[in-house]
């Protein structure tokens, strides 16, 4: 009923065009970017419970220009990767691979949304261009308010910006938009005022993209504080004048909940992050099962991963937001250096041989190499470009062509969605 009223009024209205290849966010419960816990399993999971649209982490352009495309023949993943030059202008001799961004396409194909973190329209469209063919969509992220985004004059700074944003968005739209069929988004937090907000959504609506995000908070607010939805409805209403899709975020827990808040507010649908990433199985409607114990959750959690030989640190912080602190697995999680010491924590006796070859495929079989220097980085979602991306604990992973034909038995066409 929720998809029919959306859909229907959005038919007596107007009606940007969705391109070819694009999707319409109308009707849609969809899975917010947020980095870390935005990888690919987390959005395998999401689309396996429920999510109809899934956001990849805040991907910043200078990241994605100039990696490497290629699929992985174990996994079926196709993965973005440049090899680390720790600042030098070439990289040495045995540099690592660091994995910008990764797809399973078989799973994702037209549901995935790229993020971007951005400050240069020029910039925007050669990332985009990277990329382009293998998602449905191009969102520029204009509301994260970590330092590591605003810094750069990125995410969240932009909105102080707005003759910039509508620049990034008016060449994404000019030059992404008609040569690869699919929509550009914006994802924006609200001002101090409505008034400046109603000013700012009506410049955006004007550039051509296909939908518009609004998180309800400003961006001095942190997640501890409750969203406001105060200007949501006049924001909706604008988006609905110029026949932009409008999703909703900020303190949305379960489907059920946002098709109530998107129809109470006058929204398209909505968007769920902190709840998505404790436990994705939200996603699904009380018919289905609604929220599945987290046990359950984290065992499908683990598969998924090792099915797509998912960074260990990234697996690891992804458990502990889904292991309740309270439970004595979690201190277990966290001392855990491998995919063999998670399954034993967690009692997961079936996925001890898929474990063992997960590790192998990490490098996780190996003693970690001697600390030196202070710690790096370990998160590629948060670096504006190259940098450390591995766990210490991982050695180099060999080229695919040096990798042979083992595959983990937790086999990716296994992995659901």
């Amino acid at each position: 009923m929720f998809l029919r009223r959306i859909m229907t009024a959005a038919a007596e209205t107007k009606k940007v065009p969705i391109p070819a290849r694009g999707v319409d966010h109308r009707g849609k419960i969809v899975l917010a970017p947020m980095v870390r816990s935005g990888e690919l399993p987390s959005r395998l999971l999401a689309l396996k419970y429920g999510a109809d649209l899934v956001w990849g982490p805040e991907i910043v352009d200078r990241a994605i220009i100039g990696t490497t495309k290629r699929i992985n023949e174990t996994t079926k993943v196709v993965e973005w990767f440049r090899l680390a030059n720790h600042g030098k202008k070439d990289p040495p001799p045995g540099a690592k691979e660091n994995v910008v961004f990764a797809t399973l396409p078989d799973k994702e194909s037209k549901r995935l949304i790229f993020q971007m973190g951005t400050s240069d329209p020029d910039r925007a469209v050669e990332a985009a261009r990277v990329v382009a063919t293998d998602v449905d969509g191009i969102d520029v992220n204009a509301g994260c308010p970590k330092p590591f985004s605003t810094s750069g004059g990125m995410g969240a700074a932009l909105l102080r910006t707005p003759d910039k944003l509508c620049a990034i968005l008016e060449a994404l739209v000019k030059n992404i938009l008609p040569e690869y069929q699919i929509g550009i988004t914006v994802k924006i937090r609200i001002l101090e005022t409505a008034a400046e907000t109603e000013t700012l959504v009506r410049r955006l609506v004007a550039t051509g993209i296909t939908g518009l995000t609004v998180h309800c908070r400003t961006t001095p607010m942190r997640p501890r504080e409750r969203a406001i939805r105060g200007q949501l409805r006049m924001i909706a209403d604008i988006c609905r004048e110029a026949g932009v899709a409008c999703l909703m975020n900020g303190d949305v827990e379960s489907r059920e909940e946002g098709k109530k808040l998107a129809e109470e507010f006058g929204a398209n649908g909505a968007m769920i992050a902190t709840a998505a990433e404790k436990n994705p199985s939200c996603f699904q409607t009380t018919e289905q099962g609604g929220l599945l114990p987290w046990k359950e959750v984290v065992t499908e959690y683990i598969k998924t991963a090792m099915a797509v030989e998912n960074r260990f640190s990234n697996t690891k912080y992804l458990l502990t937001q889904m292991v309740p602190g309270k439970e004595a697995a979690y201190r277990l999680v966290t001392q855990c250096k491998s995919y063999s010491d998670l399954v034993k924590a967690l009692e997961l006796d079936d996925l001890v041989e898929a474990a063992k070859v997960c590790d192998v495929a990490r490098g996780l079989d190996q003693p970690p190499p001697p600390k030196h220097g202070k710690k790096g980085h370990n998160n590629p979602s948060a670096m504006a470009a190259g940098g450390k991306m591995r766990s210490k604990s991982e050695k180099k992973q060999k080229p695919l062509s040096e990798r042979g034909s083992t595959k983990t038995e937790v086999k990716p066409e296994a992995v659901a969605a």
